[in-house]
C-alpha cells in the first residue's frame, strides 16, 4: 500500500507517490497552488480534475501540507475535496509550516522558515509547532516573501523611486503596463501570485544597490518582525525552505550575519525531507 505526500504552496502543488519500501523511487506530477484560504471546494476539485495527471493504484494514505491552513474548517474542506477525488479514508491534513519543520529538522529541535510566494517560521521541538509568529500575509505581513518583494519592486518603480535605467529594463523586460499591474493586484485573483513572478528581475539585477537594498531591507524585517521573537533563536541555527531563500541564499546568509543569527540548510522546497521524513513512519 502507498502514500501519497502532497507540498501545496500558493503557487503550485507538488504530489508524490510514496511506496511502501524504503528504497523504491516516487511518481510525482505537479498541480497549481490549493489554498483552502482563497478557493472554494469547487474550484478545487475542478482544478485537480483538469490537472492532477498521475495514475494512483491502491493507496494507504494520503498526507497533504498547504497554505492557507488556517483552521478546522479549512482541513474539513481539503479532507472533503480530497476523499471526494482519490475515494480514500486516511488523510491527513498539514500546514505548509509543519512541512518545512518535518522536512528542514526530521525529529530534532529547530528554527524552520519558509521563504517563497509568502513566508512564515516557527519554533519545532522536533514533533511539534510549539510557537509561531503569525505571518499575517503579503498585505500586514509576509516580510521577505516574494509577494513583499514583488509589491516593493512594482511599488518603487511606479512611484519613480528607482533610477531611470533601472525603471526601463523593468518595462522592456517584462513587458507590462501600469494599468495591467493595477488591475493584476486590485482586481484579479491571487494578487500575491501576480507580484511574486517579478522577483526574477529582483534576482537578475540584485548587484544593483539599488535592488539590492529592497531584497536585504526584507529580510531584515524577516528576521527583526519574526526570528527574533523565537527565545531558542539565538543558540539554534534558522533552516530555510523556499524559492526565494534557495535563489537569493547568499544575500539572506549576509543580512542574517549582520542582524545576529545563524543560517543552517537551506532548501528550495520541502518535499525531499518530507519523502524521508514518511519513509521512517508508519
Amino acid at each position: 500500500m502507498m502514500k501519497l505526500i502532497a507540498d501545496s504552496g500558493s503557487t503550485n502543488t507538488r504530489w508524490h507517490l510514496l511506496p511502501d519500501t524504503a528504497q523504491a523511487a516516487t511518481d510525482q506530477c505537479h498541480t497549481t497552488g490549493i489554498n483552502p484560504y482563497f478557493q472554494s471546494e469547487k474550484e478545487i476539485l475542478e482544478s485537480l480534475k483538469n490537472e492532477f495527471s498521475m495514475r494512483i493504484p491502491a493507496l494507504h494514505s494520503i498526507h497533504f501540507y498547504g497554505a492557507g491552513i488556517t483552521d478546522g474548517s479549512k482541513k474539513e474542506l481539503l479532507r472533503s475535496v480530497l476523499t471526494s477525488f482519490f475515494g480514500v479514508k486516511d488523510i491527513y491534513i498539514e500546514s505548509d509550516l509543519m512541512a518545512a519543520a518535518r522536512s528542514l529538522c526530521q525529529d530534532q529541535e529547530g528554527i524552520a522558515a519558509i521563504l517563497g510566494t509568502g513566508s512564515n517560521s516557527c519554533y519545532y521541538d522536533g514533533s511539534t509547532i510549539v510557537q509561531n509568529v503569525s505571518p499575517l500575509g503579503f498585505i500586514l505581513g509576509d516580510e521577505g516573501s516574494g509577494a513583499v518583494l514583488g509589491r516593493t519592486l512594482i511599488a518603487d518603480i511606479l512611484k519613480n523611486q528607482l533610477p531611470e535605467n533601472i525603471i526601463k529594463r523593468f518595462f522592456e523586460t517584462c513587458q507590462v503596463t501600469r494599468q495591467e499591474i493595477l488591475e493584476h493586484v486590485y482586481r484579479k485573483p491571487f494578487p500575491n501570485r501576480y507580484l511574486a513572478s517579478f522577483t526574477p528581475f529582483l534576482l537578475e539585477h540584485m548587484h544593483e544597490e539599488e535592488v539590492k537594498q529592497i531584497i536585504t531591507g526584507s529580510f531584515m524585517s524577516f528576521f527583526r518582525r519574526n526570528i527574533a521573537q523565537y527565545p531558542q533563536s539565538h543558540r539554534l541555527p534558522v533552516y530555510f525552505t523556499g524559492s526565494i531563500a534557495w535563489y537569493f541564499s547568499s544575500l539572506l546568509r549576509e543580512v542574517a550575519t549582520k542582524t545576529g543569527f545563524t543560517v543552517g540548510t537551506i532548501t528550495r522546497d520541502p518535499i525531499e525531507g518530507l519523502l524521508e521524513f514518511h519513509k521512517k513512519v508508519k
